[in-house]
């Protein structure tokens, strides 16, 4: 179990990205500081709230989070007026935002907005995962927010066929954009569709994907997962995401992994 998480290579930011490895489950929150406050406070509390049994549908999962909100709101809400102000506006208008996504030992996953869980079987080298199309990395994510009611059409679940020769892990979305981005590019014959789709979005996605495309011989077991399983501390991992950035592979943003 590892879980590992890095802010953005710049001086003095906050890292808005939470993570958890336990034996019964892995998770990663990604708090978005585009919106409202206090982001970074709102996914380390999600995944620290986390029942250790599958959250098996929506109505588990709207329950789940109507029966922890309340807390961190009003403990919020203080903080927020001893600062006062605009920052007390904002907090009171737009709340705390972040996306999720958790996978249980079992292969049960559950997902809202664009952190994603993945499954990779070295023996058939096929990668399950809990996303959409790369594509859709380019829209706003679905968040869930502190005080407002979830969206149904933000959550997705689903359960990973497991077995020994599995390697289950979680990431957020610029680190899990770059994984997907591979095994696509990787497997070109079978994603061309897919992938020039995302490469005419026109995005600076689509500008990863070009370079992704324009290396040989990509090797996704060896030269993707067993990279990143090799990452076993924070400077490791960061050592190896500025590699990729350096070659142009992958954004600007928090970067997180989670391991099974």
């Amino acid at each position: 179990m590892r879980a590992i998480s890095l802010s953005k290579f710049e001086e003095g930011i906050v890292n808005e990205d939470a993570v958890i490895a336990k034996k019964e489950l892995i998770a990663v929150s990604d708090g978005a500081g585009g919106g409202g406050v206090f982001a970074e406070r709102w996914s380390n509390y999600l995944v620290n709230h986390l029942p250790d049994k599958p959250i098996k549908n929506y109505k588990a999962f709207d329950k789940w989070i109507d029966g922890i909100w309340e807390p961190f709101y009003n403990d919020c809400e203080e903080e927020a007026k001893k600062i006062g102000g605009l920052f007390l506006n904002k907090f009171y208008d737009e709340g705390s935002f972040a996306t999720f996504v958790a996978v249980w030992k079992n292969g049960m996953w559950i997902s809202y907005g664009d952190s994603v869980a993945f499954c990779f079987n070295r023996k058939t080298k096929e990668l399950q995962h809990s996303f959409t199309r790369l594509v859709d990395f380019n829209n706003p994510p679905y968040l869930i927010n502190c005080k407002d009611p979830l969206n149904e059409k933000g959550f997705r679940k689903g359960q990973f066929k497991i077995d020994k020769n599995c390697f289950v892990f979680a990431a957020s979305d610029t680190l899990a954009h770059y994984i997907l981005m591979m095994y696509e590019v990787a497997h070109k014959d079978m994603f061309a569709d897919e992938l020039l789709e995302a490469i005419n979005a026109q995005t600076k996605n689509s500008n990863f994907i070009k370079t992704a495309m324009s290396s040989e011989g990509i090797d996704f077991e060896k030269d993707v997962i067993g990279k990143l399983q090799k990452c076993t501390t924070k400077p490791f991992l960061q050592s190896h995401i500025k590699g990729l950035k350096k070659k142009g592979q992958i954004g600007h943003d928090d970067y997180s992994i989670v391991i099974m």
